[in-house]
Protein backbone atom coordinates (compact mmCIF):
# COMPACT_ATOMS: atom_id res chain seq x y z
CA UNK A 1 0.00 0.00 0.00
CA UNK A 2 0.77 3.38 -0.38
CA UNK A 3 1.76 4.29 3.15
CA UNK A 4 5.27 2.35 2.47
CA UNK A 5 6.21 4.95 0.13
CA UNK A 6 9.39 6.95 1.42
CA UNK A 7 8.29 10.41 2.48
CA UNK A 8 10.63 12.22 -0.16
CA UNK A 9 9.37 10.36 -3.10
CA UNK A 10 5.80 11.44 -1.84
CA UNK A 11 7.63 15.48 -1.58
CA UNK A 12 8.78 14.50 -4.69
CA UNK A 13 5.56 13.93 -6.49
CA UNK A 14 3.85 16.36 -4.87
CA UNK A 15 2.21 18.11 -7.85
CA UNK A 16 1.72 15.03 -9.80
CA UNK A 17 -1.88 14.88 -8.98
CA UNK A 18 -4.82 13.36 -11.57
CA UNK A 19 -7.22 16.26 -11.30
CA UNK A 20 -10.71 17.47 -10.38
CA UNK A 21 -11.34 18.06 -13.34
CA UNK A 22 -11.21 13.80 -14.38
CA UNK A 23 -14.19 13.59 -12.00
CA UNK A 24 -16.86 11.60 -13.25
CA UNK A 25 -19.18 13.80 -12.42
CA UNK A 26 -17.10 16.97 -14.29
CA UNK A 27 -17.05 14.61 -17.76
CA UNK A 28 -19.14 15.96 -20.50
CA UNK A 29 -21.52 13.17 -21.14
CA UNK A 30 -22.86 13.94 -17.37
CA UNK A 31 -25.32 16.35 -17.51
CA UNK A 32 -27.46 17.29 -14.02
CA UNK A 33 -29.56 19.52 -15.42
CA UNK A 34 -28.64 22.03 -12.44
CA UNK A 35 -30.26 19.83 -9.78
CA UNK A 36 -28.60 19.07 -6.74
CA UNK A 37 -28.78 16.58 -3.62
CA UNK A 38 -27.93 17.23 -0.27
CA UNK A 39 -25.22 14.30 0.24
CA UNK A 40 -23.60 14.56 3.66
CA UNK A 41 -21.80 12.00 6.50
CA UNK A 42 -23.24 12.13 10.48
CA UNK A 43 -19.60 10.85 10.64
CA UNK A 44 -17.39 14.04 9.02
CA UNK A 45 -18.70 17.35 7.56
CA UNK A 46 -18.06 18.49 4.66
CA UNK A 47 -14.45 19.33 3.44
CA UNK A 48 -13.16 18.02 6.42
CA UNK A 49 -10.40 15.67 7.25
CA UNK A 50 -11.87 11.95 7.49
CA UNK A 51 -11.80 10.05 10.77
CA UNK A 52 -8.81 7.72 10.45
CA UNK A 53 -11.41 4.84 11.09
CA UNK A 54 -12.10 5.01 7.82
CA UNK A 55 -8.66 4.83 6.44
CA UNK A 56 -5.95 2.11 5.59
CA UNK A 57 -4.55 3.92 8.88
CA UNK A 58 -7.49 2.54 10.70
CA UNK A 59 -10.54 0.53 10.20
CA UNK A 60 -10.51 0.90 6.90
CA UNK A 61 -14.75 0.62 6.78
CA UNK A 62 -16.52 3.02 4.50
CA UNK A 63 -18.20 6.13 6.30
CA UNK A 64 -21.69 6.51 6.85
CA UNK A 65 -23.95 8.77 4.16
CA UNK A 66 -27.10 10.10 4.38
CA UNK A 67 -28.88 12.49 1.41
CA UNK A 68 -32.08 14.21 1.27
CA UNK A 69 -34.88 14.02 -1.91
CA UNK A 70 -34.43 13.61 -5.26
CA UNK A 71 -36.26 14.12 -8.26
CA UNK A 72 -39.55 12.64 -8.25
CA UNK A 73 -38.49 10.85 -11.55
CA UNK A 74 -35.82 9.28 -9.91
CA UNK A 75 -35.41 4.90 -10.32
CA UNK A 76 -32.45 4.75 -8.49
CA UNK A 77 -29.06 6.50 -7.65
CA UNK A 78 -25.40 5.64 -7.72
CA UNK A 79 -22.37 6.66 -6.18
CA UNK A 80 -18.80 6.61 -7.20
CA UNK A 81 -15.98 8.34 -4.45
CA UNK A 82 -12.69 9.06 -6.44
CA UNK A 83 -9.58 10.56 -5.11
CA UNK A 84 -8.32 13.41 -7.99
CA UNK A 85 -5.45 14.08 -5.83
CA UNK A 86 -3.55 10.73 -6.68
CA UNK A 87 -0.81 11.09 -8.36
CA UNK A 88 -1.69 9.11 -11.66
CA UNK A 89 -3.21 10.09 -14.85
CA UNK A 90 -7.01 9.48 -13.61
CA UNK A 91 -8.52 10.08 -10.42
CA UNK A 92 -8.50 6.57 -7.86
CA UNK A 93 -11.44 4.77 -7.63
CA UNK A 94 -12.70 4.05 -4.01
CA UNK A 95 -15.51 2.74 -4.28
CA UNK A 96 -18.55 1.93 -6.74
CA UNK A 97 -22.01 1.21 -5.94
CA UNK A 98 -25.31 1.25 -8.13
CA UNK A 99 -28.87 0.41 -7.96
CA UNK A 100 -29.37 2.12 -4.49
CA UNK A 101 -32.90 2.72 -3.94
CA UNK A 102 -34.33 5.28 -3.91
CA UNK A 103 -36.22 5.09 -0.72
CA UNK A 104 -33.83 4.66 1.80
CA UNK A 105 -32.17 7.81 1.82
CA UNK A 106 -28.69 6.15 3.42
CA UNK A 107 -25.78 3.98 3.59
CA UNK A 108 -24.63 2.72 6.78
CA UNK A 109 -21.16 2.57 7.88
CA UNK A 110 -19.12 -0.52 6.37
CA UNK A 111 -21.88 -0.94 3.55
CA UNK A 112 -19.29 -0.28 1.07
CA UNK A 113 -18.24 -4.09 1.24
CA UNK A 114 -17.60 -6.62 -1.08
CA UNK A 115 -21.30 -8.48 -1.83
CA UNK A 116 -20.92 -10.98 -4.44
CA UNK A 117 -23.99 -10.07 -6.99
CA UNK A 118 -25.24 -7.85 -4.86
CA UNK A 119 -28.65 -7.23 -2.86
CA UNK A 120 -31.35 -8.89 -5.11
CA UNK A 121 -33.34 -6.22 -6.17
CA UNK A 122 -31.16 -3.91 -4.37
CA UNK A 123 -27.92 -2.01 -4.39
CA UNK A 124 -24.22 -3.97 -5.82
CA UNK A 125 -20.59 -2.75 -5.34
CA UNK A 126 -18.57 -2.82 -8.17
CA UNK A 127 -14.75 -2.67 -8.41
CA UNK A 128 -12.31 -0.30 -7.16
CA UNK A 129 -9.27 1.19 -8.66
CA UNK A 130 -7.43 -2.38 -7.11
CA UNK A 131 -9.67 -3.89 -9.04
CA UNK A 132 -11.43 -5.13 -5.30
CA UNK A 133 -15.18 -5.05 -4.82
CA UNK A 134 -15.64 -2.85 -2.12
CA UNK A 135 -14.26 0.15 -0.39
CA UNK A 136 -10.70 1.29 -0.83
CA UNK A 137 -9.84 2.84 2.40
CA UNK A 138 -7.63 6.18 1.95
CA UNK A 139 -4.16 5.62 1.21
CA UNK A 140 -2.24 8.83 0.37
CA UNK A 141 1.22 8.77 0.07
CA UNK A 142 3.41 10.56 2.87
CA UNK A 143 4.46 13.85 2.25
CA UNK A 144 1.86 14.33 -0.55
CA UNK A 145 0.06 16.55 0.98
CA UNK A 146 -4.13 16.62 1.52
CA UNK A 147 -6.13 14.75 -0.62
CA UNK A 148 -9.60 14.87 -1.77
CA UNK A 149 -12.20 12.18 -1.43
CA UNK A 150 -14.90 13.20 -3.50
CA UNK A 151 -18.24 11.08 -3.00
CA UNK A 152 -20.48 11.58 -6.44
CA UNK A 153 -24.20 10.77 -5.91
CA UNK A 154 -26.29 10.59 -9.08
CA UNK A 155 -30.10 10.49 -9.58
CA UNK A 156 -30.74 8.42 -12.38
CA UNK A 157 -34.00 8.25 -14.68
CA UNK A 158 -32.95 4.76 -15.55
CA UNK A 159 -29.33 2.49 -15.85
CA UNK A 160 -27.62 1.27 -18.70
CA UNK A 161 -26.46 -1.72 -19.51
CA UNK A 162 -23.51 -2.19 -16.42
CA UNK A 163 -22.35 -5.83 -16.07
CA UNK A 164 -22.23 -7.60 -12.68
CA UNK A 165 -18.79 -6.22 -11.55
CA UNK A 166 -18.17 -2.84 -13.11
CA UNK A 167 -15.15 -0.42 -12.96
CA UNK A 168 -15.19 3.49 -13.12
CA UNK A 169 -15.85 3.38 -17.34
CA UNK A 170 -18.34 0.69 -16.93
CA UNK A 171 -20.24 3.37 -14.44
CA UNK A 172 -20.16 6.34 -16.66
CA UNK A 173 -21.16 4.91 -19.66
CA UNK A 174 -24.11 3.08 -17.74
CA UNK A 175 -24.81 6.61 -16.22
CA UNK A 176 -24.75 8.84 -19.06
CA UNK A 177 -27.30 10.44 -20.29
CA UNK A 178 -29.34 9.32 -17.51
CA UNK A 179 -28.44 11.55 -14.55
CA UNK A 180 -31.70 14.02 -13.30
CA UNK A 181 -29.49 15.50 -10.22
CA UNK A 182 -26.23 14.97 -8.51
CA UNK A 183 -24.58 15.90 -4.82
CA UNK A 184 -21.34 15.67 -3.74
CA UNK A 185 -19.35 15.09 -0.32
CA UNK A 186 -15.50 15.82 0.19
CA UNK A 187 -13.78 14.66 2.46
CA UNK A 188 -9.95 14.97 3.22
CA UNK A 189 -6.77 12.86 4.27
CA UNK A 190 -3.38 13.29 4.71
CA UNK A 191 0.26 11.63 6.01
CA UNK A 192 3.07 13.10 6.96
CA UNK A 193 1.87 16.76 8.00
CA UNK A 194 -0.08 18.65 10.50
CA UNK A 195 -3.64 18.12 10.64
CA UNK A 196 -6.26 18.97 12.19
CA UNK A 197 -9.22 16.22 12.68
CA UNK A 198 -12.44 18.58 12.39
CA UNK A 199 -15.75 17.02 12.43
CA UNK A 200 -18.50 18.59 13.84
CA UNK A 201 -21.82 16.41 12.65
CA UNK A 202 -24.75 18.08 11.63
CA UNK A 203 -26.33 15.70 9.17
CA UNK A 204 -30.18 15.02 9.81
CA UNK A 205 -31.36 11.61 10.75
CA UNK A 206 -32.65 9.51 8.27
CA UNK A 207 -36.04 8.04 8.34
Amino acid sequence: MLEHIPQWIGELLKNVRAGHSKLVIAQDGIHTNGQRIDISSPAFASGARLPERFTADGEGVSPPLVWGPVPEDTTSLALIVEDPDAPATSPLVHAIVWNLPVADGRLAEGAIAKDGAGVPGGADVGRNSYLAEGWLPPDPPTGHGSHDYVFQLFALSGLGEIGSNPGRSDFVTAIEGRVLAAGILVGTYSRGEDAVIGFTATAPAAT
